[in-house]
């Protein structure tokens, strides 16, 4: 099989072809018949340009750090698994989105996270100001032990919808437009104040949603002492939640991963390949954010 075939057979899978159709489409195009594992047999030429990405130097300040993890359905034995594939979206002082690492969570995923930012670390990681992510413990414990002193933003989409979990269907609607006011303001004073109306209109009725904001709504606007111009992009892991449904759509016909390391290198690739256009477009203009006073040192390691 040529190489030439063997690529398009790729390209065709990472864009969501079924195996079968793409061994109906090679035979007619190429009389060239291809196993049911092909694709898996095919991917294995990534693995070692895969390796030198997750080995390569980090050059730039990378002020904004995305975190989380999807999930990959993964043969185990006689059984399947889910496979939590952690990966971190950086935005570089150029204002410029770059995967920076997609990583398997092998045992449990507070470890995974410490250990993926470590590495990071060790690669010339530096300049970081912001970690954007859900309320995952593990990924706070992971900043708070690898970035000492730098800020952590909670992902306003995932918490209101905490918040709403606890609302009753038939209030729900009026909940969330009140949720959503505090988060269309520009000004922390004002987000703060319209976050006590919140507490006072809806306390005696949900006790538990408003239980759930108090908790976290602190972290939900930390985004605010930040430039007005990147808070739309600096307060939701949007960035990442497109690159995992990417992922999810051209994964979907192979249903089950026959292993966890051709899981890890097709869902890398596809990530890898999605995000190629991010070098076309500045994604934040950074400028602004020069003049926002830098509290926290410098992470690198040497």
């Amino acid at each position: 099989m040529t190489g030439n075939v063997e690529e398009a057979i790729l390209e065709m899978y990472l864009s969501g072809v079924s195996t079968r159709k793409i061994a109906g489409i090679t035979h007619a195009l190429s009389r060239v018949r291809i196993g049911k594992d092909v694709v898996s047999r095919i991917a294995k030429r990534l693995e070692e340009q895969q390796r030198a990405w997750r080995e390569r130097r980090l050059e730039k300040a990378y002020p904004y750090l995305y975190l989380d993890a999807t999930y990959l359905k993964v043969n185990w034995g006689t059984s399947v698994t889910n496979l939590a594939l952690l990966a971190c979206v950086g935005v570089d002082e150029e204002g410029f989105r770059e995967v920076l690492a997609v990583e398997v969570a092998g045992g449990e995923k507070s470890a995974a996270y410490a250990s993926l930012l470590r590495g990071l670390l060790d690669r010339g990681l530096k300049g970081v100001r912001l970690v954007i992510s859900d309320d995952h413990e593990g990924i706070k414990a992971a900043v708070s032990g690898e970035l000492p002193g730098v800020e952590w933003q909670r992902c306003v989409v995932h918490f209101m919808r905490n918040v709403l979990s606890h609302v009753p269907a038939k209030a729900m609607r009026e909940v969330a437009e009140d949720l959503k006011a505090i988060f269309k303001v520009r000004r922390e004073k004002t987000a703060r104040t319209l976050a006590e109306e919140f507490v006072e209109l809806h306390g005696k009725s949900f006790p538990k949603a408003v239980s759930v904001f108090e908790s976290g709504i602190g972290d939900a606007l930390r985004y605010l002492r930040y430039p007005g111009s990147h808070h739309a992009r600096i307060r939701t892991t949007n960035v990442l939640e497109r690159l995992f449904k990417e992922v999810k759509r051209r994964t979907k016909v192979v249903g089950v991963f026959p292993n966890e390391t051709s899981a890890a290198i097709l869902a890398t690739e596809i990530m890898l390949r999605s995000s190629e256009e991010w070098a076309l477009k500045r994604y934040l203009t950074m400028d602004a954010l020069e003049v926002v006073a830098e509290p926290h040192p410098q992470h690198s390691r040497r």
